[in-house]
């Protein structure tokens, strides 16, 4: 894992420190889209606190569109401070942003499960809570971005491992709306358990961080800047290639990602102690070498935001009232959504474009015009959603009234935005040369924000067509 003189990870209290504070980056996001029902019961009724987490307000009469609403104030700040961090980093010291990043957000957290409990009319509940929902985002923007370049003097499978974190937070946050469903507990209760879970999450990640310079690994590495570590890294990196790929593909869905093409940087003529500085790598020059594919990139997530959780939090079950149709959507639309993207990104570790498959299909290269086809195949997806079963539309017929379409169809979407984003990520900083892979990784980030942004947009509008 590390060179012989660094110090071991005892009992891997590193990796799982970053795993958890990976986690505590998007339980935000993941446990807001997930009580959507929740927000809506209490914006459907003046002074009430009544909200239940598998009540299903939709429809016309959801004035206020929460969904769509909640969407774009929490990916606009994403793009927004993602452009802004390159400037927070050399202003404000890192412990400073990721500390405060995390408490900021506790309270903020704390005061949306407090709401719970207090009775106020639908106007200013839905002002506090956007208001909670824009700064929560803004902060976690800056966390993930100053945890990024912590991770960046670190072995490679402490990025994994982040990220893995990262993947698991929508599921995290399904299974903690189905446990407070089945809790039995009244609608208030049940929901101000929902809303302490990710503070204690939360909670959770301040201490991991607050641990980690008591730790004589992490201290190892944090030390260094990231252009020492740099030549450490490489070494690092193609042990983990040796002992954990196959066919030259990383078997972590995440390690795709950030372990992509590194045989140059294993390149035996490479001299370390003549090492040669590139010219500063111009953004323009990357941009055209990557531009189709960074645009498939923002055609996939503006394809999924603009539906999910917009138009598919709306979807209900066909069938008579139940246990089924109550725990429909928390399962069908976010348990399933979260879990087929993730092995969506899984695929990638086997079925990578671009990279030699032996005893394997003949894949497309790079420049295959088959990613741009597929990804603008996913446009399908659009209105197969709006087509479903929702309940009190005016405009569109519903075609597709059975539970099973729905499934299908979110099974199809979730491992097609798993697959397709986590390719689009690879292929990118394959296409230029080695010292531009930077900016590459850079300019797809933020084209990736950008994608979740148009999304959020482009929600109120197929909300407005239903």
């Amino acid at each position: 894992m590390a060179r012989g003189d660094a110090p071991q990870d005892s009992y891997h209290l590193v990796g799982i420190s970053f795993f958890i504070l990976g986690l505590g980056t998007l339980l935000p996001w993941n446990f807001f889209i997930t009580a959507i029902p929740y927000f809506q019961g209490r914006l459907a009724g003046a002074n009430t606190t009544t909200g239940a987490l598998d009540t299903n307000h939709t429809g016309l009469a959801d004035t206020f569109n929460f969904n769509n609403w909640v969407t774009l104030l929490s990916q606009l700040p994403l793009l927004l401070f993602t452009l802004l961090n390159s400037l927070l980093y050399q202003c404000i010291p890192e412990m400073v942003r990721i500390l405060g990043s995390l408490l900021v957000i506790l309270l903020l957290f704390a005061l949306t499960a407090a709401l719970v409990k207090v009775d106020m009319s639908p106007g200013p509940f839905f002002s506090i809570t956007m208001a909670s929902v824009w700064f929560i985002n803004s902060f976690c923007a800056v966390l993930q971005g100053s945890l990024f370049g912590q991770l960046g003097t670190m072995p490679s499978t402490y990025s994994t491992l982040f990220l893995s974190g990262q993947g698991l937070a929508g599921i995290f946050a399904a299974l903690a709306m189905l446990m407070s469903m089945a809790s039995g507990v009244d609608a208030q209760t049940s929901a101000l358990g929902y809303f302490i879970t990710p503070c204690v999450g939360i909670f959770m990640s301040i201490v991991c961080y607050l641990s980690l310079p008591h730790l004589e690994f992490a201290r190892y590495y944090l030390a260094k800047k990231p252009s020492q570590a740099q030549g450490q890294e490489l070494e690092t990196k193609a042990e983990l290639l040796q002992s954990d790929e196959k066919n030259g593909i990383p078997n972590s869905p995440q390690k795709v990602a950030l372990t992509l093409d590194l045989d140059a940087e294993k390149d035996p003529e490479l001299e370390p102690e003549e090492p040669q500085k590139p010219e500063k790598p111009s953004v323009f020059i990357v941009f055209q070498k990557i531009w189709l594919t960074a645009l498939c990139l923002v055609l996939v997530f503006t394809v999924t935001l603009s539906v999910f959780p917009a138009i598919t939090a709306m979807v209900t079950s066909s069938t008579s009232p139940g246990k089924w149709s109550r725990f429909f959507n928390p399962i069908c639309c976010f348990l399933l959504f979260n879990i087929m993207d993730w092995v969506g990104r899984s695929l990638t570790s086997y079925f990578l474009w671009g990279l030699p498959s032996p005893g394997c299909l003949p894949q497309p290269d790079e420049d295959s015009r088959l990613l741009p086809l597929l990804v603008c195949l996913r446009v399908l997806f659009v209105p197969l959603f709006m087509l479903c079963h929702v309940p009190e539309r005016s405009r569109l017929p519903i075609l597709f009234p059975q539970d099973a379409y729905f499934i299908t169809f979110m099974l199809l979407f979730a491992v097609s935005n798993g697959y397709l984003m986590s390719l689009t990520m690879c292929l990118a900083p394959r296409q230029v040369l080695p010292h531009e892979r930077e900016v590459a990784g850079t300019l797809m980030t933020f084209f990736l924000a950008l994608g979740l942004s148009c999304g959020a947009a482009f929600s109120f509008l197929f909300k407005a067509l239903l």
